[in-house]
Parts: C-alpha cells; sequence; structure tokens
C-alpha cells in the first residue's frame, strides 16, 4: 500500500523563519563566511549569560535576603580601636614644669589622715579626745594650776558626734587661736628639750581638720585668760591648700568660768566601750596623773568621775640644751652656719649642755681645729672631724633635770583608785640616755582581787562582783598599760617597745605561768611608764615605742626588779593557802580523834575536850604562818 503525503505546503515566511533558526553548516571542502562565524559566537555567549542568569535567581530564592550594613553611631565609634590614631605625644621637661606646684603639710595629711591616727571613726573619737585632753593637762601644769577637765561625748546621729573638752588653764591669747587650732605644725614644743605631752603642734589641728572633711563643720573654740579679761568665742576652719586658719566668727560672749578653754569639734565616729575605747583611755589617764580631777560625760548619759588621789603638781621640767652625743652631723653644721659666736670654742660651751670649757678645747685638738675659728667659716670636712671627735671624747651624761617621773608613790596610788587588788609594787629607775636625750623608765605591777569591804557588823557594805572561776583566773593573759610623757598608748601594742619587754621577760620565776611569745597569765596588771625629751615614737601617731637598745634594758631592769617583789608575795601567798588547807584539815579530824580516844581511854566528856584543844595548839603551832 503506497504512502500517501500530505498536500499542504510549507508558505514561503515560514521556511525563511526557520532557515534563519538553523545555521547552515558548510559543506566539505567549502568554508563558511566570516560574518555568519561572528553571529554563531555572539548567540553562544548570550545562551550562557541566560543560562548563568537564571541560576543565579534560582540561588537567591533559595538564601534568605542579606541585611543593608548600618553605620556605627558615636558610641560605637568610641569604643572600636582607631587604628589610623597618631601615637601619644610624650611629655616634655616643660610641660611637666607647667604641672608642678608645692604640697602644703595639711593637703599632705588630709589626703594620710592614717598617719596621724584617724584610721576609722573610732580611733578618730579617740584620738580628737586624747589630743584635746594632752592640750589642757599641759597647758594646766606650766601654769601652776591642778588641772580640772571635763569630756563630754554627744550623739547626734548614727555616725555624727558632737565632743568637747573644757579645762580650768590660763586660756589662749585672742590672737594665737586661730593659728592653734588651725594650722599644722604650729606649737611651742618642738624647738625645746622638755618633757612634755604633745611635740609636733598636730594634733588639735589634725582632730579639727578630720572633722571638717567629714562632717563640714567648723571647730568651736572658747577662751579666757582671766577673770577680768573678756572671752573670746571662735568659730573656725583650716583651709587645706594654705595651711591657714579660716575664721568664720569672732566675738566677745558671756562665760562663767573664770578662765580656761573650750573646745568642742563634731566628726564622723563611732562609740563603743571597751578597750582602747574612750572610757579606757580616761580610767588609764586617771593612772598616770593621779594630780588631775576628771568629768566625763558619756554618750549614754553616764557620768563618771575621777577625782584627784593626790593634791600636789608634779615638778616643773626645766628646758636644757642639746647634748653633743644626740647631735648628728647634719645639725651639727647646720648649727655651726647659723651661730653668731665669733669661736670655736665658745659655740660648743655655749650651744651644748655638758661641755665645759676643757671639755671643748679636748674636742677640738683631737679634731684638729683651731679654737679660735669662727664656727660660720667652717666646710664640711672641719665639721665632719669635730662630728667624729666628739664621738671619741668622753662627755658627762646630760642633766635629769628635764624629765620629771610619776614617782613610785603617785603612780601607786593612781593605780589603786582605777585597779582593785591586793597587792601593789612600784619601781623608778634612774635617769639613763639614749641618743644624748634623757629619760627615765617606771614600772608598776597590781596582782590579785581585792577583798569585798566589810561594815561594822560584818555584812558585806556592798554588793560582790560575781566571783570568777579560780581556773579561768589563771588562765586569763595580764593586762598590759603603757604610757609615754604620762599619755595612756592604746594602738600597736605588738609593735611597742615596751610589750617586747614584758614578753622577753621570764615570769615564771616570779611565780606565774606563761605561755612562749605571750604575756605572763594571772591576775595581774603591769604599769610601764617611759619618760622623756623625746620620745621615739614609731610613727606621728604617738602609738608605739622604738625599740633602742637602751630603752629596752632600763625597760628590763625594772620590770625584774619589780617581779622580784612580786615573787615574794606569790610564794607568801601559795604558802599561807596550803596552811590553811591543813588547818581545816584539823579542824575537820581532831575531833574524830577525841573520840576515839575517849573509847580506848575511858575518857570523860571534859578530858576529852581537853584533849582535842591540845592537840589543836600543838598542830597550829608546828606550822609557820
Amino acid at each position: 500500500m503506497a504512502k500517501r503525503t500530505s498536500s499542504k505546503k510549507t508558505p514561503p515566511a515560514a521556511k525563511r523563519k526557520l532557515a534563519s533558526r538553523k545555521p547552515k553548516t558548510p559543506s566539505k571542502g567549502r568554508t563558511a563566511p566570516a560574518g555568519q562565524a561572528t553571529r554563531a559566537k555572539k548567540a553562544k555567549k548570550a545562551r550562557k549569560a541566560t543560562r548563568a542568569a537564571a541560576a543565579k535567581k534560582k540561588t537567591a530564592a533559595r538564601k534568605p535576603p542579606r541585611k543593608a550594613p548600618t553605620a556605627p553611631d558615636a558610641s560605637a565609634k568610641a569604643a572600636l580601636p582607631d587604628l589610623r590614631r597618631k601615637r601619644p605625644a610624650y611629655a616634655t621637661a616643660e610641660s611637666m614644669a607647667k604641672s608642678q606646684r608645692s604640697i602644703s603639710v595639711s593637703e599632705f595629711f588630709a589626703k594620710n589622715r592614717h598617719l596621724l591616727g584617724f584610721d576609722n571613726p573610732r580611733k578618730a573619737l579617740l584620738t580628737t579626745i586624747k589630743e584635746a585632753v594632752d592640750n589642757a593637762l599641759d597647758a594646766c601644769e606650766e601654769a601652776g594650776i591642778l588641772p580640772e577637765i571635763a569630756i563630754g561625748i554627744e550623739q547626734l546621729g548614727e555616725t555624727h558626734f558632737r565632743i568637747w573638752v573644757q579645762d580650768n588653764g590660763p586660756g589662749i591669747l585672742k590672737s594665737q587661736i586661730p593659728n592653734i587650732f588651725g594650722k599644722l605644725l604650729y606649737g611651742s614644743k618642738f624647738h625645746r628639750l622638755r618633757m612634755s605631752r604633745g611635740q609636733q603642734g598636730i594634733g588639735i589641728s589634725a582632730a579639727g581638720m578630720y572633722g571638717l572633711l567629714t562632717t563640714g563643720k567648723a571647730v568651736d573654740i572658747i577662751s579666757r585668760t582671766g577673770k577680768r579679761a573678756s572671752a573670746h568665742h571662735y568659730t573656725l576652719q583650716i583651709d587645706t591648700r594654705k595651711n591657714r586658719p579660716v575664721v568664720i566668727r569672732d566675738d566677745v560672749v558671756e562665760w562663767d568660768a573664770p578662765h580656761g578653754t573650750r573646745v568642742a569639734i563634731e566628726l564622723e565616729a563611732r562609740y563603743q566601750r571597751g578597750r582602747q575605747s574612750v572610757d579606757d583611755y580616761l580610767s588609764q589617764t586617771a593612772i598616770a596623773n593621779p594630780h588631775v580631777s576628771l568629768t566625763y560625760h558619756a554618750p549614754d548619759g553616764r557620768v563618771e568621775t575621777y577625782p584627784a588621789s593626790v593634791t600636789v603638781l608634779p615638778p616643773i621640767a626645766r628646758e636644757v640644751r642639746p647634748h653633743p652625743h644626740g647631735v648628728e652631723l647634719g645639725v651639727l653644721l647646720k648649727m655651726m652656719q647659723d651661730s653668731k659666736c665669733r669661736r670655736m670654742q665658745k659655740f660648743l660651751t655655749s650651744e651644748f649642755s655638758r661641755v665645759s670649757p676643757r671639755v671643748a678645747k679636748a674636742i677640738l685638738e683631737t679634731a684638729g681645729v683651731e679654737p679660735k675659728r669662727r664656727p660660720s667659716r667652717l666646710n664640711g670636712d672641719a665639721a665632719k672631724a669635730i662630728y667624729e671627735a666628739i664621738g671619741q671624747t668622753k662627755i658627762m651624761a646630760p642633766a635629769t633635770d628635764c624629765v620629771v617621773p610619776i614617782g613610785q608613790e603617785k603612780l601607786i596610788a593612781g593605780l589603786k583608785q582605777v585597779v582593785e587588788a591586793n597587792f601593789y609594787t612600784a619601781v623608778t629607775r634612774k635617769p639613763a640616755v639614749y641618743r644624748g636625750n634623757p629619760f627615765i623608765i617606771e614600772a608598776a605591777l597590781a596582782y590579785g582581787r581585792a577583798e569585798p569591804k566589810t561594815d561594822q557588823d560584818g555584812a558585806a557594805a556592798r554588793p560582790a562582783k560575781k566571783k570568777r572561776d579560780a581556773d579561768t583566773e589563771q588562765t586569763q593573759l595580764a593586762k598590759l598599760i603603757r604610757f609615754a610623757n604620762r599619755v595612756p598608748l592604746q594602738y600597736q601594742q605588738g609593735g611597742c617597745a615596751i610589750t617586747r619587754s614584758v614578753i622577753k621577760l621570764n615570769w615564771k620565776s616570779y611565780g606565774l605561768t606563761q605561755g612562749r611569745g605571750a604575756l605572763p597569765s594571772g591576775p595581774l596588771t603591769i604599769v610601764v611608764h617611759m619618760a622623756s625629751v623625746w620620745v621615739p615614737f614609731t610613727s606621728e601617731s604617738k602609738e608605739a615605742i622604738a625599740s633602742y637598745p637602751e630603752i629596752r634594758k632600763e625597760m628590763r631592769l625594772a620590770l625584774q626588779e619589780c617581779g622580784r617583789k612580786l615573787g615574794l608575795h606569790v610564794r607568801k601567798t601559795v604558802r599561807i593557802r596550803q596552811e590553811l588547807k591543813k588547818r581545816s584539815y584539823i579542824e575537820q579530824y581532831i575531833p574524830a580523834i577525841g573520840e576515839a580516844l575517849r573509847d580506848i581511854l575511858d575518857l570523860g566528856p571534859r578530858q576529852v575536850t581537853r584533849v582535842c584543844a591540845d592537840l589543836k595548839d600543838v598542830l597550829e603551832r608546828s606550822r609557820k604562818f
């Protein structure tokens, strides 16, 4: 069967379109025209670009859209390190010179107030009262007035207190009040060699500065120099940048006291009773100053009084010149430059104590310096030769009338006023010298507990305190009280020469128990006092004494002398206690012996009584008390 073909023919226009789509392939032996090849390449590139664009659209549809980057804000820019920042410009001598300036002493201590004893609020309260009381005692004693001092503490807030101290001293001149209370390192005791409580002229003005820094309140002062004089009232504060007083108020007021001074300071503080407290400080002050009458108004409303146990003032210490053995080379050179003496021999005899013309001549001969040379014209080599010659020359010890001790009787009287005991002893050593400065060491001991007082009927005059356990009493550590120029030392006990001397002493040889490296145990109170024209404190806060060998030696000898007396008392007390124990045995068993003799010997009642009395008498006489 023949195949049928379609009768329809392709129109000419369609034939031309199909021909344009299909490129004509050249036949063998023939080459395609150049225009036709170029068109084919372009078409191929267009197809590849179309396929790549389609693939890119598919990939973008599958992935999440990207966020457009935003510009960081100013804070982010500041936090990021600027890699393009230039290197810092270093300081030059000119720029450093512009920033340099002098620092006042008040500005320094305002930033370093812990050096003056204002470490914490509790200690600041004690230091403020201590400085005010010390100034009052010095003023009264120098004026020949028995001190009567009143101390008060008022609590204005949780940590806001107001303290006031009033004395019956000679008062302060109107022109001197601002400098005394509003300027550091201002006083009359720094350049003189005489025993006194204050030394540097810092204490009371530093207390006012602390009150200004913590509460913003100024210091109030009222002072009067006599009955006919007016009472001046000052309110002032210290300018720490310039170390000078700023007077806020200055007027005349009515005041009942005939003479004296009253100072009031508001400060941030904390009141707490117990050791290292204001109460403890005042009780110790009464021990070292038995001629002082103290009245204390506590913040809780209590009023405590410490009446004077003696009515005689201590002797006034005499001011002396420096001793040659206590002068350093730089000080000697400065004294020579400032001297107005025309001859070196006259300089040595007039500027130093214990230097006679013979001793001065011997010093200059050893140094190889002519006695007629002018001191201000000598150079450093000559001053060094004189300084070395002084150390090689034997010179008499300095005078001791510049140092006034408390005294054995007065020390015991003050100790009895505060500490109740059944044994007291005290020792005052002979004057000694360290670095050319004279000093005296005193020691006192109070041992045991006082028996309760009884009235005529034999009953207790006052309710006795609760009896402590005997074992607890014997194991508790002794109480150590330290003094320097009659001032109690409350802090830094471990770094003080007094504590080290007490611990190093062998208290076991005196009948007490003592642990290794500790204070002795028992009902014991130890008092050590150092009196000197210049006490070597370890810091400006005056809380501990430096350990010079000469000072430690005198402390050890004073404690040993007191310890020997204590040892005799302790051994006697132990012997009496043993004898009383044996006596109790006798009284307990003699009646039983009498009954046994009655049964054996058939004695009558009168005979038994007589035999028991004879036995008791014989046994008691054989015991030695």
